[in-house]
């Protein structure tokens, strides 16, 4: 008997036994019955005697004259006894045979199973190209090999995806860290070093430590927010994409006043629930980019409204211009649009963070490329009628 090492040392059958043994149950308790039952219709039908006057005798093959009750009741029991070996014996020819066949159809059945099971044991950083690529019956194990060899494209995607995450992260923060070491090298190096140069050094480690630290709060913005994906909020109150844009208008208006843009609002009433803090960061990120891509003398364009059950966002700009197929790469960590990864214009997670702070509140964004250069990005939230508000459920038990 095929078994498997259970919980604290106890042994279970596989599936393959489980069927064996329920086809040969049923198997053998259908036969029982039909067994029982051709003994009781001999024992209800033989009753030739019940047709003769009482008293009546039978003359026998050997010459024995007896009583026709009498022959009557040795008959039916010899029948009924009869019935009961040779249905018996059968059955138990049949049940061997019926379960031999079950256990050889059952594995045969669940020899995909199995195969999934050796695949998955093999699975590793190295092996997660592995498919079962299941080519037999359209029937539900079919199913699950294509939902097992689906569920490995979607591992192997999310295993690279994090990859090339850690690996730009890193690169990130190292680079800052560089010039920080380099520039106190350089300096300590030099013994001729004045105060002036020092604090040239100070500036420049002061510049390449507010990068990494901006870095750092992004990565943990952009972690929080896909940890609530899914509408998992775990703050939700009511809250305006409108005052989330006046906020980081304000934010970034002696920006917009160097570069000397023109901005135009449009900011009508967009009530949404969820968390303010993320919205605000969404409505920022958006902003800063269009600010940062911008040109001078350029145009910044903002319109928030709701219709149709949705509250939206627009958030437009003049600047470089960026290729159509370019765009949905920009919602990817650490995409420019065109400028180098090392550059100094941003850590390159901000449409990374709005896309999943809209993930987070169940919405949509997306991007159009403009003609002669520039964005113009969507964000589409479920209005703040169509969400409920959720309400803090936590209680502290008193003591004793």
């Amino acid at each position: 008997m095929t078994v498997y090492p259970g919980d604290r040392g106890r042994m279970r059958p596989t599936l393959r036994l489980r069927l064996t043994l329920l086809n040969g149950i049923l198997l053998v308790g259908a036969g029982v019955i039909l067994v029982l039952l051709a003994w009781l219709m001999v024992s209800e039908s033989l009753h030739p005697v019940d047709e003769l006057r009482t008293g009546s005798t039978v003359t026998l093959r050997d010459g024995r004259t007896q009583e026709a009750i009498v022959w009557q009741t040795e008959m039916v029991a010899q029948a009924s006894r009869e019935v009961l070996v040779k249905g018996f014996s059968a059955l138990i020819a049949v049940g061997l045979i019926g379960v031999a066949l079950a256990y050889l159809m059952a594995g045969r059945a669940l020899r995909p199973l199995h195969y999934v099971t050796q695949t998955a044991q093999r699975l590793g950083e190295e092996t997660l190209d592995q498919r079962i690529r299941y080519s037999g019956a359209d029937d539900e194990v079919a199913e699950l090999a294509r939902t097992f060899d689906a569920m490995l494209d979607r591992l192997t995607a999310a295993f690279e995806s994090q990859k090339r995450f850690v690996a730009n992260a890193s690169h990130e923060l190292r680079t800052p860290l560089a010039v920080m070491r380099t520039e106190i090298d350089v300096t300590l190096s030099d013994d001729e070093a004045d105060v002036a140069e020092y604090r040239r050094m100070a500036k420049v480690v002061r510049n390449a430590s507010e990068r990494a630290n901006g870095l750092v709060d992004a990565l943990l913005v952009l972690a929080r927010s896909e940890a609530q994906s899914g509408r998992r909020l775990v703050r939700k109150v009511p809250a305006d994409l409108a005052t989330s844009v006046y906020n980081a208008l304000s934010a970034v208006k002696a920006e917009a006043e160097r570069l000397k843009l023109d901005v135009s609002t449009e900011l009508a009433p967009a009530p949404v629930v969820g968390d303010p803090s993320l919205l605000d960061r969404l409505a920022g990120n958006l902003i800063e980019n269009a600010i940062r891509y911008n040109h001078l003398l350029g145009q910044l364009w903002l319109r928030t409204e709701s219709v149709g059950g949705q509250a939206r966002l627009v958030v437009g700009n003049t600047g470089y211009e960026v290729e159509p197929g370019d765009v949905p790469g920009l919602f990817e960590p650490f995409q420019r649009g065109g400028w180098e990864r090392t550059g100094s214009r941003g850590s390159g997670l901000g449409l990374s963070i709005v896309r999943a702070v809209c993930d987070a509140h169940g919405g949509t964004v997306s991007a159009v490329a403009l003609e002669g250069g520039g964005l113009e990005v969507t964000v589409a939230l479920p209005a703040a009628d169509t969400t409920p508000v959720a309400t803090a459920t936590a209680s502290v038990p008193r003591a004793g």
